[in-house]
């Protein structure tokens, strides 16, 4: 009987104290993305952001926002969405979607869509004027123009292919200290009333900008549309006015750039509707700027280190080889073997590979960049892109010779390419980008402003994004035939703001910020410039 009772008893102390035990054996944390979004009506594939944790859908003009057909989504492994898909979402405003299975992760769905409207009219001056708010259109026409006799020669105020005008705006001629009204339709059950209008201005031609760069001036403005519309330009205190020869004309809007300048050099600009002219307009080109060390002849070796510039001279370009030096590795280095017809003895040699720290291996990407090293995030790495630089290159040209390897290596998968798998091929890249970046708000210091952190897809480098005025990208998917001579052309998405600094960047691996790529990837770089 007593063997009996301490055998209750200890069964009685285990569940007293297994009572008090907590279940602390933590959940793994897995994270959860929306891996593919695929919809009816969109301008170009839905754009995926996993840091961010946001889809942004551009829609077709034709696609009513408020009827968007969600037609396949796909998610984790083992996650769960508390919306259900495929089907129909208004998508005027975000689309919350919450991904969970141990944690839960909330998702943001956006849609952006541009609708182009316009008013034109016969002989008007410069571009009309769409209010989308109060839904008026203006269009201006000289004081000699008959308001009794307009002719509108087109019209878009609603989504192309699916608007329609109640009453037809053709058929409106007399604007005489009068507007007309119109019921615009579209999408089936949307309805707007516009109002349109003509009103006679004096001005029958001027500049709307003349924004001058080192070599080049890009001349903007606006006169009659049935008018002989152009430029005149000359060198400041000369007298023989030259043409301008290619024109852009928009209705009355007209532009053109006038090439073949002198940079810090004063120049007159005029533009002519008819016989109608503007006042002179004089302007002043910008200086060159010019890319230092750019035959890489200059090398020093501090620490086992490479460094792309002289010893002691002011550091230029970096490389991520301060942070390979603690695997005892160089990615980027000077090499004897430079392009053809060069009068110098070295190129930059950029090699992709593994370096193993206490037996931990991670790819790291050849790569040559204007900025510096900006330190170790543990096994990933800081790099401050960027040096300043106010004027605006139009192309950046020089010599590679690349070695294309196919893909042995993935640490993480990049957003843009969930699909990317070993064996493929590698990429090199060549990029170049100028803009009025800070270092308040890119991370970065005054020198080198934007900061990219290889653990951080967020701060990777966006060529389109707010603080990019120019940029250029020109990619290697094979082999070169040995050195050959490449030209990328920066596109600029405003010829009148005025960067502060410039980034340009070589990599044997493109996607090497997320450890992927190829060791047998290799890229040789030699006599770059900025062309103006």
């Amino acid at each position: 009987m007593r063997r009996v009772y301490k055998y209750m008893l200890a069964a009685l102390v285990a569940v007293a104290v297994s009572g008090c035990i907590e279940n602390d054996i933590p959940y793994p944390v897995i994270k959860l993305d929306i891996l593919s979004f695929e919809a009816e009506g969109l301008k170009s594939p839905a754009v995926i952001n996993p840091t961010e944790q946001r889809v942004s859908l551009e829609l077709l003009e034709t696609t009513d926002p408020r009827r968007v057909s969600v037609t396949g989504v796909s998610v984790s492994e083992g996650a769960q969405s508390d919306v259900s898909f495929p089907g129909l979402f208004d998508l005027r405003a975000p689309l919350y979607v919450t991904l969970s299975m141990y944690q839960e992760y909330e998702w943001v769905v956006t849609a952006t869509q541009h609708i182009e409207r316009y008013f034109h009219v016969e002989g008007q001056i410069g571009d009309s004027e769409i209010d989308v708010v109060n839904h008026i259109a203006t269009a201006y026409v000289p004081m000699d123009t008959d308001m009794n006799n307009i002719k509108v020669t087109a019209i878009k105020l609603g989504p192309e292919e699916v608007t329609s005008y109640t009453p037809d705006p053709f058929s409106f001629t007399s604007y005489e200290n009068t507007v007309h009204n119109v019921t615009v339709s579209y999408y089936g059950d949307i309805e707007e009333m516009w109002t349109l209008r003509v009103i006679p201005t004096e001005v029958e031609v001027e500049f709307t900008a003349v924004d001058a760069w080192a070599k080049r001036i890009w001349v903007y403005a606006m006169g009659r549309s049935d008018a002989d519309l152009g430029f005149k330009y000359r060198p400041t205190g000369t007298e023989e006015w030259l043409p301008v020869n290619e024109i852009t004309i928009d209705g009355g809007n007209f532009s053109a750039c006038i090439e073949g300048l002198e940079p810090l050099t004063s120049y007159d600009v005029v533009a002519f509707s008819g016989e109608n002219f503007t006042n002179v307009e004089t302007v002043t080109t910008e200086d060159t700027f010019t890319l230092l060390n750019a035959g890489f002849e200059d090398w020093s070796v501090y620490d086992g280190c490479y460094y792309p510039y002289a010893e002691g001279a002011t550091p230029f370009w970096g490389t991520g080889n301060d942070g390979a030096k603690i695997a005892s590795t160089t990615l980027t280095e000077p090499i004897e073997d430079v392009r053809p017809g060069s009068t110098g003895r070295y190129a930059a040699s950029l090699q992709s590979k593994k370096a193993a720290v206490m037996g931990i291996g991670k790819f790291a990407a050849g790569n040559l960049f204007v900025g510096a090293f900006g330190g170790l995030n543990g096994m990933d790495g800081l790099v401050h892109f960027g040096r300043p630089c106010t004027a605006r290159p139009v192309a950046l040209r020089g010599w590679v010779k690349y070695n294309c390897g196919a893909i042995d290596e993935i640490g993480r998968v990049p957003s843009s390419r969930p699909d990317i798998k070993k064996g493929e091929h590698d990429e090199g890249q060549i990029f170049i980008a100028v803009g009025d970046w800070t270092a308040a708000e890119y991370g970065g210091t005054d020198e080198c402003p934007v900061e990219i952190n290889t653990k951080d897809e967020s701060t990777f480098f966006n060529r389109f994004g707010p603080n990019v005025i120019g940029s250029g990208e020109l990619l290697f998917d094979s082999s070169t035939d040995g050195w050959v001579e490449f030209t990328v052309p920066l596109e600029y998405f405003s010829t009148s703001r005025i960067p502060t600094h410039i980034i340009v960047v070589f990599t044997s691996s493109r996607y090497g910020d997320y450890f992927t790529g190829s060791t047998g990837s290799s890229m040789r770089v030699d006599d770059i410039e900025l062309v103006y």
